[in-house]
């Protein structure tokens, strides 16, 4: 990265740090929700499956939009958070939440998929030896679904990488603080001769980006495999 300058390089590094935040802090609630989703009957669960996709609906600048209406310093819940030292508008928490939002659906869709793919007798018969429905999901169905969940975890971490409208809206665009990587080309893009800058950073996004789709599927395949064999 030394081709990069100071201000393209602090971008990169809290575009990483934003993504990586995002994916790790989301992925027991994905993992939850598309369980829930999978094997759960209950009133309620059309409407909880339209609000987990609810971000790939709408524009992104009304999701960061709703973000701030909800956690903005001038909110009820903004304020009440403000008290104990926890702030999301204008910081990069903030990236971090509405990227973590945008990449939510991605990594639920992807663990649902793995888990409806899961056998139900296998949980069946773990269930009539006498395993509780936590140690029949921790012992059976979670070693099966864990290429989904790697997929999940790396497509929302991908999500996050890119995510450009929810955040800037919510957190603007201040370099070193809230400035990520798309924000970074964006404003380098409205400076003249800020070209060059801009293509560089564009050439990192692709490299990442192409990164983690190969590491998804090496990954996955390596756990199918071991899945597989045992």
């Amino acid at each position: 990265m030394s081709w990069l300058g100071p201000e393209e390089w602090q971008a990169v590094a809290l575009s990483l740090k934003v993504s990586i935040w995002a994916s790790l802090l989301t992925l027991p609630f994905g993992i939850f929700a598309a369980y829930a989703l999978a094997r759960w009957h209950f009133p309620g669960k059309h409407l909880l499956n339209g609000l987990v996709h609810l971000p790939l609906i709408l524009p992104p600048v009304v999701t960061g939009y709703l973000l701030l209406l909800i956690f903005g310093p001038q909110s009820a819940v903004g304020s009440a958070l403000q008290q104990i030292g926890i702030v999301f508008a204008f910081q990069w928490t903030g990236a971090a939440l509405a990227a973590a939002i945008m990449g939510f659906p991605l990594m639920v869709r992807a663990i649902r998929l793995s888990i409806e793919a899961v056998d139900p007798k296998l949980e069946e018969a773990a269930a009539t030896l006498g395993a509780s429905r936590f140690w029949v999901f921790v012992s059976v169905t979670l070693p099966l679904i864990l290429p989904g969940i790697l997929a999940g975890g790396i497509l929302a971490f991908a999500k996050a990488m890119g995510e450009f409208g929810a955040t800037i809206t919510f957190v603007s665009n201040i370099p070193g603080q809230t400035q990520t990587l798309p924000s970074a080309i964006y404003a380098f893009l409205q400076q003249p001769g800020g070209e060059s800058a801009a293509l560089r950073l564009v050439a990192v996004s692709v490299v990442v980006a192409m990164g983690t789709l190969v590491l998804s599927e090496v990954l996955a395949r390596r756990v199918s495999k071991r899945i597989g064999g045992a």
